[in-house]
Formats: structure tokens, C-alpha cells, sequence
């Protein structure tokens, strides 16, 4: 009989391999994925083999038929049965049982202990909750990773302690929608809006992006991380870096 050989049996020999992945800071850093839809599903399944094994995920949702052809952890059965954030944490954990993940219904205006988190993941479908969690992220320097797509496109932003944050990339256009919530559901909105173009070849793309930036943080190195803000061009495969000024002006750096 041949044996599997020694760096055989390590789950994470091959990323051990990468030079800078420090597998330590993976497996200690406290993890909050805002958000358990179509990013989230993806962003959760590369932080569990990535390495990562604390995490906290919250939605408000609950599963729909629309969801299931780019959310990898829901099946037929979930629809309208379950809340988003239970049924991700618990498919997510059976990756890897020893991962602790725990789930949350919160609104994220209504979280209160930020400071029990290392690095805080944007999934989030409106820029009302993005940039609340951009505002604590930022006031208790934790980095923020804020990850958006609108069908074959998408954008990864690295909120980082003394750099831009996403206030500051805002523009009229984003404030002029600011508590739209652009909910894959519909409910608990406000007023009836399209619903964005979505597929799951660009949600995995971007989920990707922002969980490679996680570990580059929790490994030490937020010196390689994306500065400004990229974005994917799915058609093109393309990604493109615009730059980003802090904004003086931008409420979450006057006084600095």
C-alpha cells in the first residue's frame, strides 16, 4: 500500500508554500463577513479554506429561488425556510469542522461590539450600510474590505488606518442613493426598484479579491494591499486601479 506522503496530510501545505502567508494570523484573526448573499456565500467559502476559523456573519434575509443560481451554499430547499446567515454558517462550517462561525440577524446598525473584530468584509447590497461599517471600521482602525459587483462588473476597495476610506471615493451619484436598499428579496424596502444584474462568474471573482486582501492583513503584509480601489471588468478581464485621495472635507478625517 503507497502512504500518503507527510505534506500530504497538512490541509494548508500548499499554501504554507506562499512565502508571506503567515498561517498563524490566518487562523487567529477574527473575521465579520456584513452580508450572506451572493458575495458572502463566496467570501465565506475562501475564508474557511483559506485557513480562517473565526468568523461572524450577519444578514436579515431569507433564502429566495432567485438566490440559488450564484449563491454556492443554498439549495431548493432553503427557500423561504431559513435566514441567510444560519443555513451559510452552517454549510460553510462542514468545509472544515474546525472553523467557528458564528451567525448573526443583525442589522449592521446595529452591531455594537466592532472591537471584538480584526478585519471586517463588506457584502453588503446598499451604500447607506456600507459606509456605517465603514465609519466604526475606520474610527477603531480595523480594516475594512468593502467588495460590490453589478453584473459583469465589480470593485474591491482596502479601507486601511490613515488612508482613504469609502466616504471619500463617494460621489453625487451615490449620495443621491443613499438609503436605497438594493435587496435581492425586495422586502423591507421603501419603494420598488430594478433589481441589479448579477452572476456568479464576477461575484467569485471579487469575493476572491477581498479575501486575498484579509490575508494579506492578517499575515502582516497591509503593505501589499490593494491601494485606492480596483476594478474588474469581467468582459475584459481586466482590472483597473483608480486612485483615491482622502478627502479632507470627508467626515471621518477632518481633525486628522
Amino acid at each position: 500500500m503507497i502512504s500518503a506522503k507527510e505534506y500530504d496530510k497538512d490541509r494548508f501545505d500548499r499554501s504554507k508554500r506562499i512565502e508571506w502567508i503567515d498561517m498563524d494570523g490566518i487562523r487567529n484573526a477574527r473575521c465579520f463577513v456584513a452580508g450572506a448573499g451572493a458575495l458572502g456565500n463566496e467570501v465565506m467559502k475562501c475564508l474557511v479554506l483559506s485557513g480562517f476559523r473565526d468568523i461572524t456573519v450577519t444578514d436579515t434575509d431569507h433564502v429566495v429561488l432567485s438566490n440559488l443560481n450564484r449563491c454556492v451554499f443554498f439549495k431548493d430547499g432553503d427557500v423561504e425556510n431559513g435566514m441567510k446567515s444560519d443555513i451559510l454558517a452552517e454549510r460553510a462550517s462542514e468545509l472544515d469542522r474546525d472553523v467557528r462561525i458564528t451567525a448573526r440577524h443583525d442589522k449592521v446598525q446595529d452591531i455594537g461590539d466592532w472591537n471584538e473584530f480584526d478585519v471586517i468584509l463588506g457584502c453588503l447590497d446598499n451604500i447607506s450600510a456600507r459606509l456605517h461599517v465603514n465609519a466604526h471600521a475606520y474610527y477603531r482602525d480595523i480594516p475594512y474590505i468593502d467588495g460590490g459587483t453589478d453584473g459583469m462588473m465589480g470593485k474591491v476597495q482596502v479601507v486601511l488606518p490613515n488612508g482613504p476610506c469609502l466616504r471619500c471615493a463617494m460621489n453625487r451619484t451615490h449620495y443621491d442613493v443613499l438609503v436605497t436598499r438594493f435587496s435581492c428579496t425586495g422586502k423591507a424596502s421603501a419603494f420598488y426598484i430594478p433589481k441589479n444584474a448579477a452572476e456568479i462568474t464576477t461575484t467569485s471573482t471579487v469575493a476572491a479579491m477581498q479575501v486575498r486582501e484579509a490575508m494579506k492583513i492578517a499575515s502582516g503584509c497591509e503593505g501589499m494591499c490593494i491601494r485606492d480601489m480596483a476594478y474588474y471588468n469581467g468582459i475584459s478581464g481586466e482590472t483597473t486601479i483608480l486612485n483615491i485621495k482622502k478627502d479632507n472635507m470627508c467626515e471621518n478625517h477632518m481633525g486628522e
